[in-house]
């Protein structure tokens, strides 16, 4: 299976009802308790995205910006090359999920 395809039906789930509880992490945590949404399966839908595309360091990271958007934006005008390598790393998180997460 590619990522592509299991990206997709990631997607397919979330839209279905069907993404399991299990999915579970730092970035589905961050995004209920942001209460931007109160749709769960959008929120482990994310998670899913983000299990395939960051390391769990990462997700934690990322998943601050759900509190304090201004850290995103520290991050993203940052000199450090660390930072600049994970904004690289999130920014296509965030276009994957964005793409296989819309319902």
């Amino acid at each position: 299976m590619t990522f592509k395809t299991t990206l997709g039906l990631c997607a397919f789930g979330a839209a279905m009802g069907f993404v399991s509880m299990a999915a579970a992490g730092p970035i589905d945590n961050a995004c209920m308790k942001a209460g931007r949404t109160t749709n769960a399966s959008m929120c482990s839908c994310i998670q899913q995205v983000a299990d395939m595309t960051l390391s769990n360091r990462d997700q934690r990271r990322a998943a601050n910006f759900f509190h304090d958007p201004d850290r995103a934006q520290d991050v993203r005008m940052s000199d450090s090359q660390s930072d600049n390598d994970f904004w690289d790393r999130y920014k296509k998180f965030a276009s994957a999920a964005e793409g296989f997460c819309q319902q």
